[in-house]
């Protein structure tokens, strides 16, 4: 009981030293609180205001009567979720939008990373410039611009089809094919991003002191080697990161590009979630629907993104927190 009033009386003591320390902290960086201010306020004006808005999922939202006006779904709420769920498009949906994230995963990871390293073996400064402009000049192309690049290479008389068809290819566009739609589509992505993202272990293979690789080269490792053992593991906890951040949007695929090449006619291996909520949501104005296909979206790349996280974390130290 002694120890229970002890720990009571001490608690606001606590409380006022926790507040003099963030008052003394607050005078000290002013500065540095004032130019943080408007980014705090972005985020709590356009990221986190607007996450009220969830309540339409669990209504039928009419916008004549508001958010608060408006009923709640059956099933204590639970009915837009249950109709996604039980709908014929739900497992088709998930399926896609997994298979065009885990593929772009697979590829799309190493590839950068393997283009960096590679680069970083470059002797010649201006070759090495050369590269990097070459291959991070299209991520600042517009969305638009790439899809309509790549309607024009695989178009029926595009010249990625011509040079499929001297390998014996008898078709026509191959966006009307259902089974090429995830190579279009992942092969284009890498093309637009594997410039950009090689930037960032480039910059991270810098930060390797340059007496590691002295030693390594006094133990007899060769550039191979070098590469394996001091290089490749110098920026692993940059990879970590990177991967981490992946999964945290293994469910949010580049909708925008697919709405701009995909067709009815291969909708089979093309339509994902975000894509479906589009079209129902803007074009079919099923709010509350889509609301709660997109919340079921997020948390599943919230849960993706903590289980990430932890296993980074485990196996080298690296993570997010």
């Amino acid at each position: 009981m002694r120890a229970e009033t002890k720990n009571r009386r001490s608690m606001p003591a606590k409380w006022s030293m926790i507040m003099d320390n963030i008052r003394i902290d607050l005078k000290k960086n002013k500065m540095v609180y004032l130019m943080a201010l408007p980014v705090i306020l972005y985020y709590l004006v356009f990221q986190y205001g607007p996450m009220g808005g969830l309540l339409i999922a669990f209504k039928e939202y009419r916008p004549g009567r508001g958010i608060l006006g408006s009923a709640w779904a059956d099933f204590y709420g639970l009915g837009n979720f249950i109709d996604f769920f039980t709908s014929y498009d739900c497992g088709r949906l998930i399926w896609n939008t997994i298979r065009i994230s885990v593929v772009s995963i697979v590829v799309g990871v190493p590839l950068p990373i393997i283009l960096a390293l590679t680069l970083n073996e470059v002797k010649s400064e201006r070759f090495k410039k050369t590269v990097q402009t070459i291959t991070y000049l299209p991520h600042f192309i517009s969305v638009v611009v790439i899809s309509g690049i790549i309607v024009d290479l695989v178009g029926t008389e595009g010249l990625i089809t011509a040079i499929l068809q001297k390998f014996g290819y008898t078709g026509g566009n191959l966006l009307n094919v259902k089974e090429y739609f995830t190579a279009i589509f992942v092969g284009s992505n890498i093309w637009q991003n594997i410039g950009f993202q090689a930037i960032i272990y480039i910059a991270a293979l810098a930060s390797v002191p340059s007496d590691v690789y002295e030693a390594a080269r006094i133990d007899g490792a060769n550039r191979w080697k070098q590469m394996l053992h001091v290089s490749l593991p110098g920026i692993a906890p940059t990879i970590t990161i990177m991967l981490i951040m992946r999964m945290g949007n293994i469910m949010s695929v580049g909708w925008e590009k697919i709405i701009l090449l995909y067709n009815p006619g291969i909708y089979e291996t093309a339509d994902v979630i975000s894509t479906y909520v589009y079209r129902l949501g803007i074009e079919g104005s099923r709010v509350s629907y889509t609301a709660a296909i997109g919340m079921f979206n997020s948390l599943i790349n919230f849960g993706m993104l903590l289980i990430a996280n932890k296993i980074g974390k485990k196996i080298n130290g690296s993570g997010l927190w």
